[in-house]
């Protein structure tokens, strides 16, 4: 028996487990894939209060070990269900059964796929959703990323330093990326922007060699050696029933982080609110953790 089980190992678990911690309450984190969440990707962090740059991957490393120095125990597993029962919840995973008083969800999102024709088939084979990850095998070719975001451009001009020609393309011709970052890629001679256009197909057989696009409603080929698909994110919450989600998925939660059942509260990306940064995740994290001390010890 914990006093916490925190579902997800990112910026808003971690953030929870510091405070869990500190309260000295014994806290597991399980997460499924690696810790630190989607950030370890971003090449660079400037809009973090205090910190005026920082690699992501530095930044969640340094969450982690901050957690790990807290007390926080880790385990990487896959959660399959959870059970409320009185006093406490069972969280069931493919390596066995955990119960706590209080349960934190800081699941997050998943990457959103294009839904293309040969998507699907192409996955690690030029189309990427990480251009951290997996843009030093481009080096020297031409590359396109898709989407209007700060993500997107990020990953553009990380990739500008590594391929020789870096294509931006966005269905619409206004980009929701902050202006300093899109004047910043405009400043850069290999990024080129495809405006109010859409990915229609990939094509290539065992390596991605070109995209089919929809240009303003006319078609067009793109030869390209790699794509990063950048359009945002999803969330994977099934697995948390019966806890409410919305009609997008997310989780349903109050501004004290409380879902609809007692003892388990929803943080970060995966839970419903306007605002998705590494600020808004940590402050959750905290509140989270704050409320649980509150209601359930």
């Amino acid at each position: 028996m914990y006093d916490f089980i925190i579902i997800g190992g990112g910026t808003a678990g971690l953030s929870s487990a510091v405070y869990a911690c500190r309260a000295n309450k014994s806290t597991l984190v399980i997460e499924r894939e690696a810790f630190g969440g989607q950030i370890v990707d971003a090449p660079m962090v400037e809009n973090y209060p205090g910190i005026v740059s920082i690699s992501g991957a530095q930044f969640a490393s340094d969450l982690f070990d901050q957690a790990e120095k807290a007390g926080a125990t880790f385990k990487c597993e896959t959660v399959q269900q959870i059970i409320p029962e009185e006093n406490s919840t069972t969280v069931v995973t493919d390596c066995g059964k955990y119960q706590a008083k209080a349960i934190i969800i800081a699941a997050g999102c998943e990457h959103k796929r294009l839904g293309v024709q040969g998507e699907d088939r192409l996955i690690g084979s030029g189309v990427s959703y990480c251009a951290l990850c997996d843009g030093a095998f481009f080096k020297d070719k031409t590359v396109a990323v898709v989407g209007g975001g700060n993500a997107a451009f990020s990953a553009a001009m990380y990739l500008a330093g590594v391929a020789s020609l870096v294509y931006i393309i966005h269905r619409r011709d206004a980009f929701r990326a902050e202006p300093a970052v899109v004047e910043r890629a405009k400043a850069l001679n290999s990024i080129r922007f495809v405006t109010n256009a859409k990915v229609t197909e990939l094509i290539g057989d065992d390596e991605l060699t070109a995209l089919k696009l929809d240009v303003g409603g006319a078609p067009q080929q793109l030869d390209v050696d790699g794509l990063f698909v950048s359009i945002g994110q999803q969330p994977d919450n099934g697995v948390f029933a019966p806890v409410a989600l919305d009609e997008s998925g997310y989780i349903i939660a109050d501004n004290m982080c409380r879902t609809n059942i007692k003892g388990i509260y929803a943080a970060g990306d995966c839970r419903a609110k306007t605002v998705r940064q590494l600020t808004t995740a940590a402050a959750d994290g905290a509140i989270a953790v704050q409320t649980a001390l509150g209601e359930v010890f």
